[in-house]
């Protein structure tokens, strides 16, 4: 959809395409989740209830690494115990710079985090009574690294103890790195976006054929695929899981979307952006914000919410030369930051899609989408209006040659 933004700079402009970028999904076993759903799903593996108790959750759980570990060693896979804190995406692409010949699972990453584990308490009449610890252990959770030939590197976290939740990690660009590489079509890509491609017009269709809602069948697809045969396989066979009736649900958990903006002149690109952290910084405020995402309330404070919610607007440097402009409201990001020489991106990000009141089954991710890219666009359109009186009479300054081109604007 157009915006005022870049209708106003599209004479700067190359290109530009709006993309899906990480998508997490949660993977749950909704029988698991209450003690009489549990209960009853246990007895359909065990065929009762006499051997639920905490000792055999934790053979099963212990199972469960044994034949990760023997299986990784067979098929020479690497298993990493990780340490808190590390970043262990970057683990996964340094591994990958080392050995680009790796197909399916190629690294699993262990490490300690919380999880609702379920605790058996029998009485002395024989009552069962299930329920979650107040104080939630730290158990072992498997980061399972994998190369799909249509979306590239994926990730699957898995908790090792039933009924084994899991979060599926995607991004939208390996999904058109993918796409574009078997139609043939040569191009750059800088992390999660392309900083140089010959057809730019097939990259805008491939981005439009991955936008819902017929990326919602891909999704299902490759996460159904890898969750079973990668990951389920450890922890219960083929057989008990029919038998017991384990099947995994999906649901969005998080979800980014960007429109990505290809500037002819990188000179051009970095004072545009200079003036957008500079100027509309200081204008925009809470009001403002409520009217970009849509709102009425105060997000904390609706259906009787009482959480702490952030009201930044911020710029971050992460590494040297790059800046980033944030606007925090709630869960929800509002992002500006070049990305590459002549690649400008603005992003919307849902970090909890609870709060976006549109549904969280897989089924409604077109929904989800279609609300971060009505966030999107009225954010740039909030940047238009406030960009507007300082720039509408002014020009670009390119420095090339002499540094005395004056390129002005209509």
């Amino acid at each position: 959809m157009p915006d005022a933004f870049t209708a106003y700079y599209r004479d700067f402009l190359d290109g530009s395409y709006d993309c899906v970028d990480r998508v997490v999904l949660n993977a749950y076993f909704p029988m698991g989740h209450s003690p009489a759903g549990f209960r009853h799903w246990w007895r359909q593996l065990c065929g009762s209830e006499e051997t639920l108790d905490d000792n055999h959750l934790m053979r099963l759980a212990g199972r469960f690494s044994r034949r990760l570990r023997a299986y990784a060693e067979t098929h020479s896979i690497r298993v990493v115990a990780c340490e808190a804190g590390e970043r262990k995406h970057e683990i996964a692409q340094r591994y990958l710079a080392a050995h680009p010949d790796a197909q399916g699972l190629f690294l699993v990453l262990v490490a300690r985090a919380q999880a609702p584990v379920w605790q058996v308490q029998r009485g002395e009449n024989g009552d069962l009574n299930l329920r979650h610890p107040k104080h939630l252990p730290f158990v072992n959770h498997y980061s399972f690294h994998l190369l799909d030939p249509d979306w590239g590197h994926i990730t699957i976290r898995m908790c090792g103890h039933p009924p084994f939740p899991a979060q599926i990690i995607l991004n939208g660009h390996e999904y058109l790195a993918c796409q574009l590489g078997k139609a043939g079509h040569s191009f750059q890509k800088e992390g999660n976006g392309f900083t140089q491609i010959q057809e730019g017009v097939d990259l805008a269709l491939v981005a439009d054929a991955s936008r819902p809602p017929d990326a919602i069948g891909r999704l299902s697809q490759v996460c159904e695929r890898w969750i079973s045969s990668a990951c389920l396989c450890f922890a219960l066979s083929s057989e008990e899981r029919e038998h017991s009736g384990f099947r995994s649900q999906f649901s969005v958990y998080q979800g980014e979307y960007s429109r990505n903006l290809w500037f002819r002149q990188g000179s051009q690109m970095e004072q545009l952006f200079e003036g957008l952290i500079d100027r509309p910084r200081s204008a925009l405020d809470v009001p403002r914000i409520k009217t970009i995402l849509g709102l009425k309330r105060h997000p904390s404070r609706r259906r009787g919410r009482t959480c702490r919610c952030r009201e930044q607007i911020v710029v971050e440097r992460p590494v040297y030369n790059l800046s980033v402009l944030k606007v925090h409201f709630g869960a929800l990001t509002l992002k500006v930051y070049p990305k590459g020489e002549r690649v400008l991106r603005f992003e919307a990000i849902v970090h909890t899609t609870r709060d976006l009141g549109c549904g969280r089954l897989l089924e409604r991710f077109a929904q989800i989408v279609t609300c971060l890219q009505g966030h999107l666009q009225r954010f740039l359109n909030v940047l238009r209006e406030v960009d507007a009186p300082f720039i509408a009479d002014a020009g670009f300054v390119a420095e090339a040659g002499d540094r005395t081109c004056d390129l002005r604007l209509r």
